[in-house]
């Protein structure tokens, strides 16, 4: 009986070239050629098939385990570990993790098949993009910053929820800030800024979304100063250009960004038990450097665009919320609900409708600035407490949630009294 043997499409051709070699109807150069092999490739398949016939061309490796699997120890050890520590992460940080914390050598991919057939992942179907035109990045380190606050459960079910600010260069993709706040706020940006610049320096231009930190959504709004934001008025003294992003798609760099660290930078506070504000900003600059060793990408030009900070920057000044007005006859002048008097040794006159800067600080520390130096006050008189105007993103901050009545509230025994007294549940009925 003849025996049937298993064959691929590409050990079938070499057979068929085979038959026609020994039929003499091909040379071993022709051979050579439709088979994609040297010729002296071609003659030890020419000797297996002289000696052995068509089964000298079947693969000796067929029906063997590969010398290259992985042990049945490391791929249980794996597994055991990604179910109790990593089994809502994704292949590549899981992957990460098993490497780097728990010394474990084995392939990205392996571990991907492995979360497969344990269905701790699903392959996601690559969905149909919308083209967008794209933007080469910028050559410079320095010379772009994308900047933007992701409001997100950074702690999960730990912690409340917070901001992270994220500033990432758009030359390089290093991610040069990040600083977690409450909500997006214009001290919080600058204090984000101020870490960046006393550590790398000014960029030459930020670049963001259209938040009402960075860009005067209506133009006739008060207390701006020439059409500015108080964060543009800022950037304007240290000359830091502020473009604004049509749409989300412009700023995709940092956008991406947020999305990273959304799943990275969760699992990497989970696995520290972290879930606090302060402890988060603590760990934040390990994460950062590590972040940017795996996903930084060298600049076109080695030229760093950043400027040193100026001695005559002074970013306590800078980075205080400013209005300007001017004093009245009284030398008073009102600001947050607030009325300052001057206190001065020089004649009143002097300073009549003299025009000052109030500024105030993160702290709420007040000064009131004429011609670049100090004026000393008194607080005369509060105002009273009027309607604020609040943005839409702090909204659910702002709004005092009412709370549950006492128990020993009129409303709870409401319905349950009878001529002023409390009625016994077998009163009613009882005949």
């Amino acid at each position: 009986m003849d025996e049937i043997l298993p064959m691929s499409a590409k050990e079938l051709t070499r057979l068929e070239v085979m038959q026609r070699l020994k039929e003499k109807r091909l040379q071993q150069k022709e051979a050579a050629t439709l088979l994609g092999l040297s010729v002296r490739q071609v003659k030890r398949v020419w000797q297996k098939y002289r000696k052995q016939a068509a089964k000298g061309l079947v693969s000796a490796k067929r029906g063997k385990a590969s010398n290259h699997r992985l042990d049945a120890g490391v791929v249980q050890q794996a597994l055991d570990l990604v179910k109790q520590k990593y089994s809502d992460f994704g292949p590549t940080l899981a992957h990460e993790k098993l490497v780097e914390a728990e010394q474990l050598q084995i392939s990205r991919e392996s571990v991907r098949k492995l979360m497969i057939e344990e269905g701790l992942w699903k392959p996601r179907r690559k969905k149909k993009e919308q083209v967008h035109q794209m933007r080469e990045r910028r050559a410079c380190f320095g010379e772009l910053v994308q900047i933007d606050g992701s409001d997100h459960a950074w702690f999960e079910e730990r912690g409340e929820r917070c901001t992270l600010l994220v500033f990432i260069d758009d030359a390089t993709g290093q991610l040069v800030e990040l600083l977690f706040v409450p909500e997006e706020t214009f001290f919080g940006y600058c204090a984000a800024a101020r870490h960046y610049f006393e550590r790398e320096g000014k960029p030459v231009a930020f670049y963001s979304d259209r938040h009402g930190i960075f860009r005067v959504n209506m133009p006739q709004s008060l207390g701006t100063t020439s059409g500015l934001t108080q964060f543009g008025r800022a950037m304007q003294e240290l000359e830091i250009q502020i473009i604004c992003a049509n749409s989300p798609q412009a700023k995709g760099r940092v956008e991406r960004a947020n999305q990273t660290l959304q799943d990275r930078l969760v699992k990497e506070l989970r696995l520290r038990n972290l879930s606090t504000i302060e402890s988060a900003n603590a760990y934040l600059e390990e994460f950062r450097k590590d972040f940017n060793r795996r996903f930084a990408v060298p600049p076109r030009s080695t030229h760093d665009a950043h400027r040193p900070l100026l001695p005559s920057e002074n970013l306590d000044r800078i980075f205080t919320h400013q209005r300007s007005t001017s004093l009245s006859k009284t030398l008073t002048v009102q600001y947050n609900k607030i009325i300052y008097q001057i206190q001065t040794e020089r004649p009143t006159y002097a300073l009549h409708k003299a025009p000052v800067v109030i500024c105030e600080n993160a702290q709420g520390e007040v000064a009131i600035l004429y011609q670049n130096q100090p004026l000393a006050y008194t607080t005369f008189k509060k105002l009273a407490r009027q309607s604020e105007i609040v943005e839409t993103k702090h909204l659910n901050r702002a709004v005092l949630l009412p709370k549950p009545p006492a128990a020993n509230h009129p409303w709870r025994t409401y319905g349950k009294q009878l001529n002023g007294k409390p009625i016994q549940e077998n009163s009613l009925g009882a005949d």
